[in-house]
């Protein structure tokens, strides 16, 4: 998940008419209040975002100009809308068998990990154009981007698929890196959620199925982070604002504040957030000063007409 945090004066300075950023008076949005919790349709920033039904999000990554990004389980497919709005439509177009999972938007690139098609992906954050997409099989869930490379978890295998980024942005071929020392792959959903420190020199994943939380290095070396008996089970996103670190538990309907020590190697839980229109929430970003989660609604049979939905917090 993305980590850049937006000073709180930018979420009320920019808005979307047509696809251009145009200003909004200061006080339309306080930064010390947020705004009437409504659905998007008159109220900026709206507390509740519907997507279109049947679209079976896991994903979710906010951009430039207050946009969002969120994928689709159901056919790969991405949307993006507007946080302050709540408006938006498929940016790209999914493909029967596809499926997205995790995204970070970083620079100019819009990252996404391909879930059970096994696939690292790369698009123009611009055009949506494809830039890369290699089969590493298994099964790739979320995604996190440093200066030099993205970094992929894979839930099913105990490796990291790292896409090089190197000079003026060129992206490189795909490399697997196997997960060592004390990380245990088990039965179910392994690694999920990634998250990085400000340097790169260090990665944050959270393992789904122990609730345990790992700091690894670039070449795959896991330690355990002492939580103090702590666990993260069902934990899925993962958000790192400062030395505070997000972690989304799905299935618990919650969000858990980690306080990070020295060095990522200790962590101790701060704080609980939930809220009422939380339904199965996987993914968490933020913008200025809220943060934004999506529903995957994992408990409910998906059809055509199931609705989905990203809430606003607070």
């Amino acid at each position: 998940m993305r980590r850049v945090v937006l000073p709180a004066v930018a979420a009320t300075m920019l808005a979307l008419a047509g696809g251009v950023a145009t200003a909004v008076p200061a006080s339309a949005v306080p930064a010390t209040a947020a705004p009437a919790d409504t659905r998007a349709g008159g109220t900026l920033f709206p507390k509740v975002i519907d997507l279109p039904d049947g679209f079976r999000p896991e994903g979710i990554a906010t951009g430039p100009r207050a946009t969002f990004y969120v994928g689709s389980l159901a056919d790969g497919s991405i949307y993006r809308g507007s946080l302050i709005t709540g408006r938006g439509a498929v940016f790209i177009p999914g493909t029967p068998g596809g499926a997205v999972n995790g995204l970070e938007v970083a620079g100019s690139r819009l990252y996404a990990a391909g879930g059970s098609t096994g696939t690292v992906k790369a698009y123009d954050l611009r055009s949506g154009a494809l830039l890369t997409s290699t089969q590493v099989g298994g099964f790739v869930n979320d995604v996190v981007v440093t200066r030099t490379a993205a970094y992929y978890t894979n839930s099913l295998l105990p490796v990291l698929h790292v896409l090089p980024i190197g000079p003026g942005g060129r992206l490189g071929e795909v490399r697997t890196v196997p997960l060592t020392g004390d990380i245990v792959y088990g039965t179910g959903f392994n690694a999920n959620g990634i998250e990085a420190s400000p340097n790169g020199r260090t990665l944050l994943i959270v393992q789904s199925n122990t609730g345990l939380l790992f700091r690894v290095t670039p070449t795959g070396v896991t330690s355990t982070v002492d939580l103090g008996g702590a666990s993260l089970t069902n934990g899925d996103g993962l958000l790192r604002r400062g030395r505070i670190l997000y972690v989304v538990r799905n299935r618990n309907n919650a969000i858990v504040e980690v306080a990070l020590g020295a060095g990522y190697r200790t962590g101790r839980v701060v704080g609980t957030i939930t809220d009422p229109n939380f339904d199965v929430p996987t993914t968490v970003d933020a913008f200025g000063p809220f943060l934004y989660a999506v529903n995957a609604r994992f408990g409910t049979t998906p059809t055509p007409d199931t609705t989905y939905t990203v809430v606003r917090l607070p």
